[in-house]
């Protein structure tokens, strides 16, 4: 695979789920067109635009502009950024919020910023009289390649990630790269943990070209493009298939078992952004993968060294403040996992590697090898 020599024309990726077939469209200064598209799609429709306090500095006057451009009429609901905004009380807001702004059935709910705002506002339009359409505009990097992709909305509980929450697709998803340079290069390399994690779970040939072209993709390059649209095709091509998460769909969950768990013990904070925990969980899946035997040693470096040359942590000592307080033991992390999504009747289910690009969903794995494991890299 090698990365086009210029920035191409624009990008569409089609989610193919028959009447509910929807468009990604991805290129820089997308964004522009987002009035005109949502005028073809909706004539005559009018929308609520949720978003957070820093998004909003950016990009809400220029998506309002290609909105009114438009002929469509718009209002405002500014959250605030990360994690404490996907709560029971955050959701009331943003639920209140559209109902006061007069937001119908024919209406649509914009979600303008990363995967918080996404999640947040894909539920809230799902639950606001019984069903409203939304489209994800994604602003970050990880909501571009993967949490705008697929219909998956909710909030976190005080007991674990995204346990509430319902399948709902959007009926576009607008997914401008310029706007990813406004990102912190924290932010940005949090959401590239998901574009490895299409390589490590189904294509080695695109992580062989990560590891070549990471340097143009963090840089602005060509490469950004083709490492969006690449991640996009293969999430497409999963949820068309399998859209609910009854089979293959939760090979897309490689490291985020581990990775939320962490989440969770860190308090949904800044302390551990969710592609840090999903590039933890992604190592921590690879080495308990060879530890197994199913993986070679060499493999699970191989992921771990590349991730770990962008800049992200991959180890539980990288996480602030970890090594330093004993932030959680491995029973506490046990505790946390069994509170994970895929637990089936208690029985735990991981996402593990026969080798990069081979993944398999391995049910009823033994939790006494996952403890043993866990208080193992807990003691470095």
């Amino acid at each position: 695979m090698t990365a086009p020599l210029k920035h191409s024309a624009d990008i569409t990726v089609d989610v193919v789920l028959g009447d509910r077939t929807y468009d990604i469209v991805i290129g820089r200064g997308v964004l522009a067109s987002l009035g005109a598209r949502v005028a073809a799609l909706r004539p005559g429709v009018r929308t609520a635009i949720v978003t957070d306090r820093t998004v909003a500095k950016h990009w809400l006057e220029q998506t309002e502009h290609s909105l009114t451009e438009a002929g469509i009429q718009t209002s405002r609901v500014i959250v605030d950024e990360g994690e404490v905004s996907k709560t029971y009380a955050g959701l009331e807001n943003v639920s209140e919020a559209l109902i006061e702004a007069r937001i119908e059935r024919n209406d649509l709910v914009i979600a303008l910023g990363g995967g918080v705002v996404g999640d947040l506002a894909g539920f809230a339009a799902a639950i606001l009289r019984r069903g409203v359409d939304f489209v994800q505009v994604p602003t970050s990097l990880l909501a571009q390649v993967d949490s705008s992709v697929g219909g998956k909305t909710g909030i976190n509980s005080p007991q674990g990630k995204n346990l509430l929450g319902a399948f709902h697709q959007p009926v576009l998803v607008i997914a401008d790269t310029s706007v990813l340079d406004t990102l912190s290069p924290r932010q940005f390399r949090a959401g590239y943990a998901e574009v490895a994690k299409y390589g490590v779970l189904g294509d080695e040939a695109f992580f062989s070209w990560l590891e070549a072209n990471h340097t143009d993709i963090f840089s602005g390059g060509a490469a950004r493009e083709h490492a969006i649209a690449t991640s996009c095709r293969a999430k497409a091509a999963i949820v068309s298939r399998d859209e609910r998460e009854n089979g293959e769909r939760a090979l897309l969950n490689l490291g985020h078992t581990f990775g939320h768990a962490l989440e969770a013990a860190t308090g949904f904070s800044d302390r551990l952004f969710h592609g840090e925990g999903v590039s933890v969980g992604m190592v921590l899946a690879a080495e308990f993968s060879a530890k197994l035997g199913m993986i070679s040693e060499a493999d699970a470096a191989r992921v771990e060294r590349h991730l770990a040359s962008v800049g992200l942590p991959t180890h539980l000592q990288d996480i602030a403040g970890f090594a330093q307080e004993g932030l959680v033991g491995a029973d506490a992390l046990m505790a946390l996992m069994a509170q994970d999504k895929k637990v089936k009747r208690g029985k735990l289910t991981f996402i593990l590697l026969h080798a990069i690009g081979r993944a398999v969903i391995a049910n009823d794995v033994e939790p006494a090898l996952v403890r043993d494991f866990l208080q193992q890299k807990l003691s470095g």
